[in-house]
């Protein structure tokens, strides 16, 4: 598909003197997939089906659940493990331009809690406890209620503790080799993302046991230690994900734990009137960690408020006007970056199509060119000005320093014949707004304007007329990856400013036929972990 629009700039003759030219860019106003945000898929190893059309329309990252027991089965396995089985997982993915989110756990479901065990038809099944060999599970007093997924406590076992598993006394050393190994594997692996810390409680959520007694516990009426909670175990994590973690960052089950840390966030329970205090209101209270730490999660419509509303699945949730406004209002005031539970949509249908689009594009950055300025003829020896204004119209910050590259592209075949990286530019502090008013539908402290000036040395282009374009670079290979959101663009990562001559006068550049950004399915990234 291709955008016709307005006419970006005509360029007028002149002499040998460069004159600069001011252009007004415009928004590409439909929501696309643009890496590291966004709506975040998950599939279940050999079990569910992969959309046929994924990653598109807007996946760019993938949850995986890393098993314990097959990373690490015994305390002498070495991190080569870890990258096996990591590299059988997440294969391919560079080749979609995606990224993996990973999370370690051991626990799926506990058996007390309806938990069954993995299906030997699919090796990598979810369901199931994956305790390293030398590590038995556990054994304590917990019972399953009938018909229930609830547990409970005989009043002769009320101080009974778990034995074994998350209590075993060679735990908190164990966790702290095993993180090293996941460090040493996923730290500057470039198909990496984030990596929520996971390890403990059911899914890796940090509940069945707690991290702390903050919050009172799921089956019981009060925190028994050694049984509904693992005294000790925050600083073994925080610590081990902070010595081990210094690239890629870290995310949390709970805002209330790990005081002494800054961890982000990943709520698995957004827009649940239940949790409006254990989630939202608690990351409220972390102030401005969303400038530097990632806030996600996911839809989780099985429980609570959305249950009672009868909103089974993603498309339901987004259909109900207002579950869909509350949605928007948590992803715009926490600056959430990317949320899952989307699996099983049909983006297929136009009715989810019309209803996620401001979904996807409130989620994480979108970085929107304004006017931009520059010489309209670059002579040998002589410096070439630019400039451009760049607003973050999202929710949250880019959170890498990914650089950002001007290039001079043939005009017919819109190839680079030149590029430069530019220097002193740090995509990360480009933020969004902040205190979002959803009466209003804006923030009420609006985005800075980021005006990025630069003087190039272009040399060695041969004499002609050339296309001036922008692009945002994956440092895995340092190829164009992250779009801006506006319509004067190419295939292949580039946004167009407009027309230049190199020693000598550029024509009139007339061009219209502007590439649809949903369009996208040329970007991929390389296995390079030297940028990394």
């Amino acid at each position: 598909m291709r955008v016709r629009t307005s006419i970006l700039v005509i360029m007028v003759m002149c002499g040998c003197t460069s004159r600069n030219r001011e252009v007004q860019l415009h928004e590409f106003e439909p929501a696309f997939r643009n890496p590291m945000k966004g709506l975040r898929e998950f599939f279940d190893p050999g079990q569910d089906k992969i959309r046929e059309e994924y990653p598109e329309p807007f996946g760019s990252m993938i949850k995986e659940y890393m098993q314990w027991n097959k990373m690490e089965n015994v305390e002498s396995d070495g991190v080569d493990k870890v990258i096996a089985y990591s590299n059988h997982r997440w294969k391919g993915v560079e080749d979609m331009n995606v990224k993996v989110i990973p999370r370690p756990y051991i626990v799926w479901l506990e058996p007390w809690h309806g938990g069954k065990p993995s299906d030997p038809r699919y090796p990598d099944d979810m369901d199931g406890v994956f305790w390293p060999s030398d590590i038995p599970g556990e054994t304590g007093p917990y019972k399953q209620i009938p018909g229930s997924v609830g547990a409970y406590v005989d009043p002769a076992d009320s101080l009974t503790p778990i034995v074994g598993g998350y209590f075993d006394p060679r735990f908190p050393d164990r966790v702290d080799k095993f993180v090293r190994k996941l460090g040493e594997a996923w730290d500057n692996d470039p198909r990496v993302a984030y990596v929520e810390m996971g390890i403990i409680g059911e899914w890796g959520e940090h509940h069945d046991p707690d991290i702390t007694t903050f919050w009172p516990p799921h089956d019981e009426p009060k925190h028994v230690a050694n049984r509904t909670w693992i005294p000790g175990i925050d600083k073994v994590l925080g610590d081990a994900f902070t010595k081990y973690f210094k690239n890629k960052k870290v995310m949390v089950r709970y805002a209330y734990d790990f005081p002494d840390y800054e961890f982000g966030i990943y709520w698995d329970s957004w827009s649940i009137d239940e949790e409006i205090e254990r989630g939202y209101n608690q990351m409220r209270s972390l102030g401005d960690r969303w400038k530097t730490q990632v806030i996600g999660g996911e839809i989780t419509w099985g429980w609570g408020s959305l249950a009672l509303k009868k909103l089974r699945g993603f498309p339901a949730c987004i259909a109900d006007s207002t579950t869909h406004a509350l949605m928007i209002e948590q992803i715009r005031n926490l600056h959430c970056n990317h949320l899952g539970g989307v699996t099983w949509t049909n983006f297929k249908d136009p009715k989810v199509m019309e209803d996620v689009q401001d979904i996807q594009k409130a989620l994480g950055y979108r970085f929107v060119i304004g006017k931009a300025r520059y010489g309209t003829r670059i002579n040998s020896g002589k410096p070439w000005k630019l400039s451009f204004d760049v607003t973050n119209t999202g929710s949250s910050p880019f959170y890498y320093p990914w650089p950002v590259q001007v290039a001079l592209l043939d005009k017919k075949s819109h190839k680079p014949v030149w590029t430069e990286v530019l220097k002193d530019v740090d995509i990360r502090t480009w933020l969004p707004g902040d205190n979002y008013d959803p009466v209003q539908g804006k923030y009420l402290n609006p985005a800075p304007v980021n005006r990025i000036r630069t003087e190039l040395n272009v040399q060695n282009v041969p004499e002609g007329e050339y296309v001036v374009a922008l692009s945002i670079l994956d440092p895995a290979g340092m190829l164009p990856s992250v779009r801006f959101a506006n319509k004067e663009a190419y295939e292949g990562g580039y946004t167009i400013l407009g027309g230049v001559g190199a020693g000598c006068d550029a024509g009139t550049f007339t061009d219209t036929d502007w590439f649809d950004l949903r369009d996208e399915r040329s970007l991929y990234y390389t296995l390079n972990y030297e940028n990394h």
